[in-house]
C-alpha cells in the first residue's frame, strides 16, 4: 500500500498542482530534486514520488522532505518491481488523478526545479484550458547551466523525432505548438489522462512520454514555452552534432527499449491511423543508424549492439500483434 506521509498547516496550491517523481537507485540525485521543490516559492498541493527500488533510502528521504513542507502533502509509493519509468509515471499519474489533481508536473529524478518555477507557469496554466493548450513543455538547462537542446517535432511517418527542430523560437514569440512530450519537465491537465489513458506502463523504457505527447496532440495543442524552468543535474558524456546538438550517450538496457518499443509505437499509429509502413521501416533503420553511432561510447560496443539487434527482433512480434490495443481511456 502507497504510504502517505504526514503534513502540518493546509493543503492548498492556487495552481492545483501536483508534481509526480519517479525514481530508481539515485538517491543524491533525487535529494538534490526534493530540495529544489521544498524550495519553490508557489507550493504545489501534492508531491508523489514512485519508488521503482523500494529503497529504505528513498523513503528516508521523502519523510524529510514532508516534515519540511506545511502546505504541501508528500506521498510515497514504493513499487514490489521495477516498472521502469514509464511504469512508475503510469502508477504516479493514477496516484495524482486520486489526489484529485488539476495540473500534474512529471518529472525524472535527475533534475532540479528553479524557486521561481511555479511562479513563472501560473499565468501559462491559468489560461491553458480557454486556449487549449492543456500540455506543456517546459525549457530545461542542462547540469553545466546551458540551453538544453530538445527536438520538440515529432516526425510520425519515420517515426523518429524531426532533426531540423528549431533550435530557437521566433522572435516574438514565447510558445510553439508541439507533438510530442519529454517526461523530464512535462504538465499535463487531468483531463487529457481522461481521454487518452495513463502512461504505457508496457513501454517500460524510452518512447513512452514521446508517445503520451504524440497522443495528446489529437486532443489538445501542446506547446513548448520558452521558459528554462528546470536543470539536469545528471552529467552525461556525448558526441556533438553541429553546434548546439549533441548526442547523450545511453545503457545497453535502453538501447534494447529503443529498438523493441518501436513496435509498440508502430501499433499506436495504427490506431490511430498514421501508420506508413515503407516511411517507418527507413525511420527504423535510421534509428538502428544513429544508436550504432552512439556506440562509440559504450565501453562494451559488441554487447552493445547485441543489445540494440534483438530489441529490433523483439519490435517484431509486438507490431505484428492483432490483439493489440492501447491503454483504456480512465473510467473506461
Amino acid at each position: 500500500m502507497p504510504l502517505r506521509t504526514k503534513y502540518a498547516g493546509a493543503m492548498t496550491s492556487p495552481l492545483g498542482l501536483t508534481i509526480v517523481v519517479v525514481t530508481y537507485q539515485r538517491q543524491s540525485l533525487l535529494q538534490l530534486l526534493l530540495d529544489s521543490l521544498a524550495g519553490l516559492q508557489i507550493p504545489p498541493a501534492h508531491i508523489v514520488v514512485v519508488d521503482n527500488e523500494s529503497s529504505d533510502e528513498t523513503k528516508k528521504i521523502v519523510n524529510a522532505l514532508a516534515a519540511r513542507l506545511d502546505q504541501t502533502t508528500v506521498h510515497y509509493h514504493p513499487l514490489e518491481q521495477n516498472a521502469g519509468g514509464a511504469g512508475g509515471f503510469s502508477v504516479g499519474v493514477e496516484a495524482a488523478l486520486q489526489l484529485d489533481a488539476e495540473w500534474l508536473w512529471l518529472m525524472d529524478d535527475d533534475v532540479k526545479v528553479l524557486p521561481e518555477a511555479t511562479a513563472i507557469l501560473a499565468p501559462w496554466l491559468a489560461r491553458a484550458v480557454a486556449n487549449d493548450t492543456r500540455v506543456l513543455q517546459v525549457g530545461r538547462r542542462d547540469v553545466n547551466g546551458r540551453d538544453f537542446y530538445w527536438q520538440s517535432d515529432f516526425n510520425t511517418a519515420f517515426g523518429i523525432p524531426n532533426p531540423l527542430s528549431p533550435a530557437r523560437f521566433k522572435v516574438g514569440k514565447k510558445s510553439h505548438v508541439i507533438n510530442t512530450m519529454c517526461f523530464e519537465g512535462g504538465i499535463v491537465h487531468r483531463s487529457i489522462v481522461d481521454e487518452i489513458g495513463l502512461p504505457d506502463a508496457r513501454f517500460f523504457i524510452y518512447w513512452d512520454d514521446t508517445i503520451y505527447g504524440y497522443l495528446a496532440s489529437k486532443h489538445t495543442k501542446p506547446i513548448l514555452i520558452d521558459e528554462r524552468l528546470i536543470q539536469r543535474t545528471r552529467s552525461l558524456n556525448s558526441i556533438r552534432i553541429g553546434r548546439i546538438r549533441r548526442l547523450n550517450e545511453t545503457s545497453d538496457m535502453t538501447r534494447y527499449y529503443i529498438m523493441r518499443n518501436r513496435g509498440y509505437m508502430a501499433q499506436y499509429f495504427k490506431w490511430n491511423g498514421d501508420y506508413q509502413p515503407v516511411l517507418f521501416g527507413i525511420g527504423t533503420v535510421i534509428t538502428l543508424a544513429k544508436e550504432i553511432i552512439r556506440l562509440r561510447l559504450s565501453d562494451d560496443r559488441r554487447y552493445g549492439l547485441h543489445q540494440l539487434l534483438d530489441g529490433l527482433r523483439d519490435s517484431r512480434p509486438l507490431m505484428r500483434d492483432k490483439t493489440w490495443k492501447p491503454m483504456p481511456t480512465v473510467g473506461a
